[in-house]
């Protein structure tokens, strides 16, 4: 492990040097990176300061001992071995999963698409559920929401709603909801009392940046009309929505929640670019296997992730068979414990893959 944790200091050391370079400083895209490297190389080196100090106890009380000239030393010398051996495995696991190399994209902020799926009505009502769930969450973290479009349910909630995250590793945490979430209630609009199954779709995408996709606006056609429901009357009378047309792919983006048409451009060109780079991200990963994203976070809009069984007070995600009776913390914003689960989870699957057994 010490070599390893060298290894990692050669190249904070580097970073470190660079990111005060003139030239590196003049290019935004290479400056933006070294920095993200330096922050997380630093987390690595504080941690083998820390492994190195613990070592050298252990080397000194061990040294103490085998004198044994000094009772009361050896002694200290043995309350202090102790100590630093039951400190050991921990920290060894923690530099473990530090070791383990990060996906670009964790650090990148998100945006998140939450769509009504079968159930008519009650999945429409889920959907907001999800979207509130998600934006009590994302406050409690400190990550800024801000929505893109949405779509109005005939009975409440959304048939679809987009919206930006804007924060510190935010993809790293909410690609984990990505995915189908089922929920079996008793409706609303049910008279009989019997509990019905309800679905939405979850897509996670790492925001693009202008550097990370350059977007080629002779192919995308800029469509601008006077928005539609709820928003004032300055917003339903001037042409500030924007709908894209992406024409190679026949994808459409609108947004239509700013009173500026720049500014509606602006976020819809953000998701459009989202949505292109994630579909380019999944073809080089099924171009090599390897690379290809765990089955606790796969991505896969299809895969039934999680339920929420409100007679039974019970969520159940299915990808680790994780079962907690706490759902109205839950649906409340509490989904810290299930994703810490699934971190957990990926990265001892990322350790055994990598045979890294240290």
């Amino acid at each position: 492990m010490l070599e390893k944790l060298q290894i990692v200091k050669q190249r904070f050391d580097e970073v470190n040097d660079l990111i005060i370079q003139p030239d590196i400083i003049a290019d935004q895209k290479r400056y933006i990176q070294l920095n993200k490297e330096y922050k997380d190389l630093k987390q690595i080196v504080d941690k083998g300061e820390a492994y190195k100090t613990l070592m050298d106890n252990i080397a000194e009380a061990e040294e103490i001992i085998a004198d044994g000239s000094d009772a009361e030393m050896v002694e200290m010398a043995k309350m202090q071995l102790d100590e630093a051996k039951e400190a050991l495995p921990n920290l060894e696991e923690e530099i473990r999963f530090l070791l383990i190399p990060k996906d670009p994209d964790d650090a990148k902020n998100v945006v998140v698409e939450v769509r009504a799926g079968t159930g008519g009505d009650e999945a429409s009502i889920f959907a907001g559920d999800l979207y509130r769930m998600y934006s009590k969450y994302c406050s409690d973290k400190g990550w800024s929401t801000s929505v893109v479009s949405m779509n109005e349910g005939t009975s409440g909630g959304f048939k679809e709603i987009i919206f930006e995250v804007t924060g510190e590793d935010v993809y790293g945490t909410m690609k984990f909801e990505a995915g189908v979430h089922r929920v079996q209630r008793v409706p609303q609009t049910e008279t009989q009392g019997r509990v019905h199954t309800s679905a939405a779709t979850v897509i996670v995408l790492p925001e693009a940046e202008e550097f990370d996709f350059e977007l080629d606006m002779t192919e995308v056609r800029i469509e601008r009309t006077t928005s539609t429901g709820p928003g004032g009357q300055s917003v339903n009378t001037t042409y500030s929505a924007i709908k894209l047309h992406h024409e190679p792919t026949g994808m459409i983006v609108s947004c239509q929640d700013q009173k500026s048409s720049h500014k509606n451009l602006e976020k819809a060109l953000k998701v459009l670019r989202s949505r292109l780079y994630e579909e380019e991200m999944r073809k080089r990963q099924e171009a090599d296997s390897e690379k290809r994203k765990s089955m606790v976070s796969s991505g896969d809009r299809s895969a039934k992730i999680r339920t929420y069984n409100y007679p039974q007070g019970r969520v159940t995600d299915h990808r680790i068979g994780l079962t907690l009776y706490d759902l109205q913390n839950i649906i409340n914003g509490d989904i810290q414990k299930i994703i810490d689960e699934l971190m957990l989870a990926e990265n001892t699957e990322l350790l055994k893959a990598s045979g890294d057994i240290i």
